[in-house]
Order: C-alpha cells, then sequence, then structure tokens
C-alpha cells in the first residue's frame, strides 16, 4: 500500500441518539464535531452520533416507530396535501 493515501483507521464511539445506545468499533470516521467519549475501560474516543442503529431500528426491534429528523413526514403531507 501507499503510504500517506488512506484514512486513519482508528477506535470510535457510535452513538444512537434515539435510544441512547453506544458501542466501540473500528473506523475511519473522526468524529462530526470533535467530540470525545470516556468508555468503560477509561480511554477516550472520538464520538459519533447516529440516529438509527441496531437498538433502534424496526427490523431489528420488532417495533415499528416513525424516526422523523429532518420533518420528511411533514414536508410529505404537505406537498400531498389535498
Amino acid at each position: 500500500m501507499k503510504a500517506g493515501i488512506h484514512p486513519d483507521y482508528r477506535e470510535v464511539v457510535f452513538h444512537d441518539v434515539t435510544s441512547d445506545f453506544k458501542f466501540l468499533t473500528r473506523s475511519t470516521m473522526a468524529g462530526g464535531s470533535k467530540e470525545t467519549v470516556k468508555w468503560e475501560d477509561g480511554n477516550e474516543y472520538p464520538l459519533v452520533k447516529i440516529e438509527i442503529s441496531s437498538a433502534s431500528h424496526p427490523f431489528y426491534t420488532g417495533k415499528h416507530k416513525i424516526v422523523d429528523t429532518s420533518g420528511r413526514i411533514d414536508k410529505f403531507q404537505r406537498r400531498y396535501a389535498r
């Protein structure tokens, strides 16, 4: 592999904000806003906030709930209102 052309591959904590579920994994993402979080092992890792994960997705939970994060449902209803 060429040196200097690949992104850093490091440990990152992903935080599902809808279900308050966090998990530690490796990723090339550095974190959206330079936030860090102290993990169970005492180390600090970059934090990446996400809206849907296996803890909140209907396929994995078996519960149907509507997650409207950016007003998509309201926009659809206004567009196709009769």
